[in-house]
């Protein structure tokens, strides 16, 4: 994703309701603002904006868009800000809350709850390579009760990783940053670079978009316990597409966390989607220890037809 070139609104500056206070994050489809409200509440404004299709120089506070990237741009715009209604109509504890959306200098903003905590990134870069299982399944099986309420809405997430996964002070998480939006709009314009995080993106977000559902955001959700595992990102799925690297987590970690969760990632991150988690609710079983993963009862049937053949054999 390329990095944001465009500058952001300078701290002080009176959005709507809202005070500018700082910057919390950017990229190359949007800026993040920390910003206070009229009650002097806090609270994090995304702003659209694009830096392959818009351009705002310092001391603007109006874009510079070509004529050549108008439509494109006014389409992400709507579609951003379809997200934005979809996603306010949401109350999850495990899903970022949206609290206001409003347009303003020819864009769009989304007003979201201040969240106090760090990401999850954050935490591995922490504590890299000490991440204990415990934790990792207490934060996924709690993210997963908000993915639920999200898949539910007929919403995709298209976007996690563990930079977009905020651990509260309380050790509870919340999933932020969406980018289903940023996904439609890279299937329109064509001269927009893809705009997904390579490591956490399955292979049908690269091509064949319309294979896209549930299982998509599970590979995700595997790639990211991954990446708690090994503090960085598993190879990215076009690659593994041309020349499967993968090693089997199972062979990479015995014995320092248990089979069934690493059976849990290699099953997440099968390339095939009809071989992955087909909703959310199959996965999250499997991290409360309910069920074995599909990958584990096919492995147990190989080795039952391997030990009755041997048996029989008379080995």
């Amino acid at each position: 994703m390329p990095q944001q070139a465009n500058q952001p609104l300078p701290d002080g500056y009176q959005l709507e309701n809202y005070r500018i206070a700082s910057v919390l994050s950017c990229g190359g489809f949007s800026i993040v603002y920390l910003a206070y409200d009229e009650n002097d509440q806090p609270v994090a404004i995304k702003e659209y904006l694009p830096s392959q299709l818009a351009l705002r120089n310092e001391g603007d506070a109006l874009p510079s868009i070509s004529e050549e990237n108008l439509a494109t741009f006014r389409y992400g715009m709507r579609c951003f800000f379809e997200e934005g209604r979809s996603l306010a109509r949401l109350s999850h504890p495990n899903v970022v809350r949206v609290l206001n959306f409003f347009r303003a200098n020819e864009t769009v903003y989304m007003v979201m709850r201040y969240e106090r905590g760090r990401t999850l990134q954050e935490h591995i870069r922490a504590r890299r390579g000490t991440i204990k299982e415990r934790f990792i399944r207490h934060v996924f099986t709690l993210l997963l009760n908000g993915l639920r309420e999200v898949h539910s809405n007929k919403l995709l997430h298209l976007d996690i990783k563990p930079a977009n996964i905020y651990i509260r002070n309380d050790s509870t998480p919340v999933l932020i940053d969406f980018g289903a939006a940023r996904q439609t709009l890279v299937q329109e314009g064509q001269r927009l670079s893809p705009m997904y995080t390579p490591g956490f993106a399955p292979p049908e977000q690269y091509k064949n978009r319309e294979l896209l559902g549930p299982w998509s955001d599970c590979y995700a959700i595997g790639a990211s316990i991954f990446a708690c595992l090994a503090s960085a990102a598993p190879q990215a799925a076009d690659d593994r597409s041309e020349k499967d690297r993968y090693v089997s987590a199972t062979k990479v970690w015995n014995g320092k966390y248990s089979r069934q969760l690493l059976e849990t990632i290699d099953w997440c991150l099968e390339l095939d989607h009809m071989k992955r988690p087909q909703s959310v609710f199959a996965l999250q079983k499997v991290l409360l220890r309910e069920k074995d993963p599909e990958v584990h009862r096919a492995i147990s049937i190989l080795e039952s037809v391997r030990s009755a053949l041997m048996k029989r054999l008379g080995r």
